[in-house]
């Protein structure tokens, strides 16, 4: 019997993804946007998610503008807290497991060891406040749940950091990145193969999952620019000089030893996911 999965944010970087992961793997996949399911309606995602006759949910739809929200937190937190529980409690409702994809942005940012999935979550930003909201819903209202938390995510959907630093290498020749946040940039192709792998088992609980390796975001720029046979000319800078609204956590180390742990196959060196993204945009004309 093949598996049916409901997709929340399926027009995303990582729902299109996703989408293409559950096709390749022969499982059935149901796409749902805010068209078809506004998350902040509890009883279209009850309707939603009781009739999709899902196995599982993978929720990707989220409010993801993290400076933006310090002055929206109300709509921040009633898409990303609020949102959640709805599906949440939609999932139990029907007897449905629950993959969260959440983020480094629960955790301070203090420190330089990796986080591990059990620490402390203590976000310094509305965004992460209201993400960490989301997986304390999960928690009280569901057992068969997965938390997923991914970190400096790219895709060949939507907007990112490659493709703004491209632009702007481009443009102007020169940037100036920060050097003081350091953590691993997250593939959403290879994002995807893993979470379809694990959303087949019973190994519910915390994960974290981001491609291997670290780097600040500076030397991350330095690696986009070099791979793409660009001159230009990077500043590193500290987070101070950047008038950014909400706060960063310095260190978004990430631990994946509960991924192989667990028997799941770890995401490539971030460099090498780099390497195939630069080639699908290029493909694309971007």
């Amino acid at each position: 019997m093949s598996m049916r999965v409901l997709v929340t944010g399926a027009k995303g970087q990582l729902g299109r993804d996703l989408m293409n992961e559950l096709k390749r793997q022969g499982l059935e996949g149901i796409g749902v946007d805010v068209e078809e399911m506004d998350i902040t309606d509890p009883e279209k995602c009850r309707s939603v998610i009781g009739q999709a006759g899902a196995d599982a949910v993978i929720h990707c739809a989220a409010y993801t503008a993290v400076d933006a929200a310090e002055d929206q937190a109300e709509l921040c937190r009633k898409i990303n807290g609020e949102g959640t529980r709805n599906v949440a409690e939609a999932c139990r409702d029907a007897g449905v497991k629950l993959m969260y994809i959440s983020t480094d942005y629960v955790f301070d940012g203090e420190g330089t060891r990796p986080w591990e999935p059990d620490d402390e979550r203590a976000p310094l930003n509305v965004y992460g406040q209201t993400k960490y909201e989301g997986e304390l819903a999960i928690e009280e209202l569901l057992d068969r749940y997965y938390i997923i938390r991914i970190a400096w995510v790219f895709g060949a959907a939507g907007k990112n950091f490659i493709k703004t630093m491209l632009r702007l290498g481009r443009e102007r020749g020169a940037v100036s990145v920060v050097n003081d946040q350091v953590g691993s940039p997250t593939y959403t192709y290879d994002l995807a193969r893993l979470l379809v792998d694990m959303v087949q088992t019973e190994h519910y609980g915390r994960y974290h999952a981001t491609n291997e390796g670290e780097c600040s975001w500076y030397e991350f720029a330095c690696e986009i620019f070099r791979q793409a046979g660009l001159e230009v000319q990077v500043t590193p800078v500290s987070s101070e000089a950047f008038a950014a609204k909400a706060k960063r956590p310095a260190n978004s180390r990430m631990s994946k030893e509960k991924l192989t742990e667990k028997g799941f196959v770890r995401l490539p060196d971030w460099q090498d996911a780099l390497k195939r993204f630069l080639k699908v945009i290029e493909n694309q004309g971007n």
